[in-house]
C-alpha cells in the first residue's frame, strides 16, 4: 500500500469521490432530485455550478442524485450476479457430471441471446422498478461470472490439496469455501470491477432507451436522454453525465488492474 502506482492512485481518487457523493447525496446535493428552480438550460453560474437541464432543474443536483441511483443499482446487480454466478460455477466444477452439463448448457442457452435484447424483452413486460432492474441485470450478468468461476474452479479442483480434502471426507461446502474460493479470489476480484462497469453501462443504456430508471428519478443515462437535444444548440448538459460514466469506468478499471497485479505478485512471492 505504500507503493501505489500513480494510475491506481488516480483510479482510487475518482472512484472514492464518486462513491462518496453517492452515499452522501442527500447532504451534498444543493437541491432536490426533481426540483425545478430555473429556466431551461441556464448557463453555469454561482447558483448553478453546472447550469440547469432541459426543464430547469439544477444539473449538479441531478448528477449527484443520478450517481447515487446508477452506482446503487450497478453495485447491487454486481453483488447479485457474483453471488449467483460464483455459487453455481463452483458447484458445477466440484460436482461435475450431469450437474455440470445441466448448468453449463443452461448458461450457454442464456448467453446465445444478447443481454440487451433479453433485458428489453423482459422489461417491456415487467414493471421497471429498481428491484426488477437489479434482478434482471444480476441474472443476465451471472452467466459471465459462471463461466469465469467454473473455469477457474476446474483448474483448482485437480490440485493435490483439493483431492486430499476429499480423501479426508470434507464436504462440498467446505471444499468450496476453504480450498477453491481463496485461490480463485484474484481473477474474481478483477472481474468484479469489470462487471460493475458493465452494469453501469447497462443501466445507463436501458435508461437512455426508456426502460431503465424512470422519471422523476435521476440516473446518468436518463440525464443524457433528457438533455440530448441541447447538443444541437451547443449546450453541453448531455455530455456531463457521459463524462461521469467514462471517468467512473476508467477509474474502476485502473483499481481492478492494480488489485489483480498486486494479488498476482503476492502469489508469486509466496510460491517462490
Amino acid at each position: 500500500m505504500t507503493r501505489i502506482p500513480l494510475s491506481a492512485l488516480i483510479g482510487l481518487t475518482f472512484t472514492g469521490a464518486y462513491f462518496f457523493c453517492a452515499i452522501f447525496a442527500a447532504w451534498i446535493a444543493p437541491y432536490g432530485m426533481a426540483e425545478a428552480i430555473g429556466d431551461s438550460w441556464e448557463p453555469w453560474s454561482q447558483a448553478h455550478w453546472l447550469g440547469t437541464d432541459s426543464i430547469g432543474r439544477d444539473l449538479l443536483s441531478r448528477m449527484i442524485w443520478g450517481g447515487q441511483t446508477t452506482i446503487f443499482v450497478a453495485a447491487a446487480a454486481t453483488v447479485l450476479s457474483f453471488s449467483l454466478g460464483t455459487i453455481l460455477g463452483f458447484t458445477a466444477a466440484v460436482r461435475g457430471g450431469w450437474v455440470d452439463q445441466l448448468l453449463s448448457r443452461g448458461v450457454d442457452l442464456m448467453m446465445s441471446i444478447p443481454s440487451l435484447i433479453s433485458a428489453l424483452v423482459v422489461l417491456s413486460v415487467l414493471p421497471t422498478t429498481l428491484p426488477v432492474l437489479i434482478l434482471v441485470m444480476g441474472i443476465l450478468d451471472s452467466t459471465r461470472v459462471f463461466r469465469l468461476s467454473r473455469a477457474v474452479a476446474v483448474d483448482i479442483t485437480v490440485m493435490d490439496y483439493v483431492e486430499a480434502a476429499r480423501l479426508r471426507g470434507e464436504k462440498q461446502g467446505w471444499i468450496i469455501l476453504r480450498e477453491i474460493l481463496p485461490n480463485a479470489l484474484s481473477p474474481l476480484v478483477a472481474e468484479m470491477g469489470l462487471r460493475f462497469i458493465f452494469a453501469v453501462l447497462f443501466i445507463s443504456t436501458l435508461s437512455f432507451l426508456g426502460l431503465g430508471v424512470q422519471p422523476p428519478m435521476a440516473d446518468w443515462g436518463g440525464i443524457v436522454k433528457e438533455n440530448k437535444e441541447g447538443i444541437v444548440y451547443g449546450i453541453p448538459a448531455a455530455l456531463i453525465p457521459a463524462f461521469a460514466i467514462a471517468t467512473l469506468a476508467i477509474s474502476v478499471n485502473l483499481v481492478a488492474d492494480w488489485i489483480l497485479n498486486r494479488t498476482a505478485s503476492l502469489k508469486g512471492g509466496r510460491s517462490a
